[in-house]
């Protein structure tokens, strides 16, 4: 995957020297330590060290004669000796000369495109140092602030590439092939592809709206040379069609970016499961080199996503998140209600754009009709809205048509609007990198905006709430393993696979959709025991359009006459159903050239097609466990990892408490956070809450009231569940699962009512009630 030697520096240096071949260690000098040196060198070329990891060094000793070390007497220099010596002085010249004109000619061609494509001067903060490193074949984490243009350095080298390899004459490249970007949300895809279209740059983003003839028209455009940058979700590397497609590209994959990489390590503060799976998709398509991206990653995260790409030390460019013109502010409020005209007076106080991060939906719309009656102009934005609602929304802030949006985390990814002037947490957060993401997006033409950090004790029982109510009872774990181990397996042409749909296994076995999915892809990543394959819709439906019979009772295929002939019409309404798997034991075709015609069909407007019903596929790798003891040995397994996520996601939060209640600067607390400092070795920013008013945030202790026994017992008369504490702790608590909205338990006066107490003492007394009921719980 990873080559050590610049091909395009190889080939300048055979030119002059033959066959040698040099490892750059850029940006560090000789001696493999950081050198003081400014390495942007304000693009000064000459500062390059000759010395690889697999060089002897003995150029340095290119003036010591060897005889001098063993005998301690200078001899006199012999005219063979000056002349061997000229010629080692004259091939050193020529190494560097020739590793400065490589470096050169690689920096021109960045910076050309910089300028021609992207219409910037020179390159800010490490980007310079970063692309450089792709362009010599090396993998890189990028760690830069939000905004910081993070982007442009996957985006010049997917540009570069065809312009190096026109000069690399040991390797005739027929095709230019292409750059994988993979990245989280399509939203964010499609402004990234729409800027690098107006710009001339070819890019397409392979998503779930596109139509069947779109997605052929993409590749047509891969195998054809034309597209240079290919955007895709990360779980769309779990489909092994795209897989395999992806290995047989002309010109092969020439770089693979990963956006958001924190996603990848699973201490990172949004840790994903399919972004487990970006480094196997990286070795299997034989990826060239891979950069990493992301704006939050604690040195830990860092380990992890370098562990998980070979990426040197050296190679990981990181830039401190402090920003001088952004005053991190943070408020302490005994209720919730206070907080109220604390904010409205701020924002009185300092007009301007502005995002208010809430955690919950219908938080974010009760507070933007609240900002409404108060005279401002806001509206709430949040996952649950339809997707044109949402980019209206967007697009009106970015307009400065709407002052105030009232989000959850789902707004501000890729927002990149300049003038945000505030910025406003009017809930805890739950991690310092998430509040470190959001206030990133304040202030990004370097006027003063303030960040406002409101917060009050109710804010960690939401975190709370949230934290534990990913951990799943020991029991509902193993039942939901023996369930999948002891599944009838389908024998197809895919393999051996088992069919299963993650939300009836999340409402069967109390488990909700985030834990669940990572509970799959451990088994499939750590245990080898299976493998997610792409998932299939159970229900085909369609409406007839208007030329729908003529169209497709000329169909000579098979599969039209087949979808013609065993399509049913309702007998009320107007959707014909088509039952696929039955298409496809009675006629023998391939159940995929049975669905491509239905989209076909779609497509071109034929018909109206409704699909729904997500099965998911895992092809079985080994002997799956069967046994009681290898099943639990298992489930104690994962289990001890559940329990691990839970206490951290509980440690990140305190982690933000501490912060905004330490006693020191806010900026350095936030810097130091991330591995870092603040510039020149300063101990304070001079404008955040801590250094304004040289006083800490006092944070009372949370009070912890005896346990309510009445309260106990009237949940364990109210609710029957004798089988799971963690079930009846949850309802006492106030955290809805799956089985507690089945049972609708969260109507109940019960749900919250003792929201107020220790949440391991609720699971102690719920433990203690189930036992005496017969049932035995390993899980307290």
């Amino acid at each position: 995957m990873r080559l050590l030697f610049p091909k395009i520096l190889n080939s300048i240096n055979s030119r002059v020297l033959g066959t040698r071949r040099i490892l750059l260690r850029h940006p560090f000098c000789y001696s493999g330590k950081p050198c003081a040196h400014n390495h942007n060198y304000n693009h000064n070329y000459n500062h390059i060290s000759t010395m690889s990891d697999y060089d002897s060094g003995d150029d340095l000793l290119g003036d010591i004669d060897a005889n001098n070390l063993i005998t301690g007497v200078k001899r006199e220099r012999s005219p063979d000796d000056e002349q061997n010596h000229q010629a080692r002085l004259t091939k050193q010249h020529k190494v560097q000369d020739t590793e400065r004109n490589g470096i050169r000619f690689l920096g021109d061609t960045a910076r050309a495109i910089l300028k021609e494509k992207f219409g910037h001067e020179d390159f800010r903060h490490e980007q310079f140092s970063a692309i450089i490193s792709i362009l010599q074949e090396e993998n890189v984490l990028v760690v830069f602030p939000t905004g910081a243009g993070k982007s442009l350095c996957y985006q010049i080298p997917a540009v570069a590439f065809e312009k190096i390899d026109a000069m690399d004459s040991k390797k005739a490249r027929t095709d230019p092939g292409i750059t994988i970007v993979v990245s989280p949300l399509i939203a964010l895809m499609k402004d990234q592809v729409d800027a690098l279209l107006r710009k001339g740059v070819a890019a397409a983003c392979l998503d779930s709206t596109k139509t069947y003839e779109q997605q052929k028209q993409i590749m047509a455009g891969i195998r054809e040379g034309q597209l240079k940058l290919l955007y895709c979700a990360p779980e769309r590397l779990n489909n092994e069609g795209f897989v395999e497609s992806m290995k047989h590209v002309p010109g092969g994959i020439r770089l693979v970016a990963v956006d958001e990489a924190h996603c990848i390590s699973e201490w990172g503060h949004s840790f994903r499961p399919d972004y487990l799976k970006v480094a196997r998709f990286v070795q299997e398509v034989n990826a060239e080199r891979v950069i990493c991206l992301t704006a939050t990653a604690t040195p830990r995260v860092v380990d992890d996503v370098a562990r998980a790409f070979d990426i040197k030390k050296s190679n990981v460019f990181r830039t401190s998140p402090y920003r001088p013109n952004l005053h991190l502010l943070a408020e302490y409020t005994g209720t919730k209600q206070e907080k109220y005209l604390k904010m409205f007076h701020f924002l009185r106080e300092h007009p301007g754009p502005t995002l208010v991060y809430v955690t919950l939906q219908k938080q974010a719309e009760l507070l933007a009709d609240d900002l409404t009656n108060q005279g401002f102009n806001a509206v709430a934005f949040h996952a649950g809205l339809k997707a044109e609602t949402k980019a209206q929304i967007q697009d009106a802030f970015m307009a400065d048509s709407i002052t105030i949006v009232v989000a959850t985390i789902a707004f501000g990814m890729g927002i990149d609007k300049a003038n945000i002037r505030n910025v406003i947490h009017f809930d805890l957060s739950s991690t310092v990198e998430e509040y470190s993401q959001q206030i990133g997006r304040a202030g990004r033409d370097g006027k003063t905006s303030h960040c406002m950090f409101y917060i009050c004790p109710y804010d960690f029982y939401i975190r709370e709430n949230f934290a534990r109510g990913d951990l799943p009872s020991r029991q509902s774990l193993r039942r939901l393993l023996e369930d999948i181990f002891h599944r009838e397996v389908d024998r197809t042409q895919e393999g051996d696979i088992i069919k299963l749909n993650q939300t009836a296994l999340g409402r069967d076995y109390d488990i909700r959709a985030s834990p669940l999915a990572i509970l799959l892809a451990t088994l499939e990543l750590r245990f080898g025991l299976v493998r997610s394959v792409t998932p299939e819709y159970t229900s085909y439906k369609f409406e007839a359009m208007q030329n729908y019979h003529h169209t497709a009772k000329g169909d000579s295929s098979p599969e039209g006459r087949a979808i013609y002939k065993h399509a049913i019409k309702a007998k009320f309404g107007k959707l014909y159903d088509v039952n696929i798997a039955d298409v496809v034991k009675s006629t023998g075709l391939l159940r995929t050239d049975v669905v491509r015609k239905l989209e076909e069909y779609n497509d071109s407007g034929i018909i109206m097609l409704k699909k729904s019903g997500i099965e998911n596929k895992l092809r079985v790798l080994k002997t799956l466990p069967r046994t009681p003891q290898e099943i639990k040995a298992i489930t104690d397994k994962l289990y001890v990892d559940m329990e691990t996520r839970e206490e951290d996601a509980l440690q990140r939060t305190q982690q933000v408490a501490d912060l905004i209640a330490g006693d020191r600067c806010f900026a350095l607390a936030l810097a130091e956070h991330f591995g870092m400092g603040l510039p020149g070795g300063k101990t304070r920013c001079g404008h955040c809450s801590h250094c304004l008013t040289g006083r800490r945030i006092i944070l009372p202790p949370k009070p912890t009231p005896a346990v309510d026994t009445a309260g106990i017992q009237k949940i364990l008369d109210d609710c029957h569940v004798r089988d799971d504490p963690r079930f009846l702790a949850r309802v006492a608590f106030g955290i809805k699962s799956p089985r507690v909205m089945q049972l609708k338990l969260h109507q109940k006066s019960i749900f919250m009512s003792l929201a107020d107490h220790d949440f391991k003492s609720l699971l102690r007394e719920f433990t203690q009630a189930c036992e005496l009921a017969g049932f035995k719980s390993a899980d307290s």
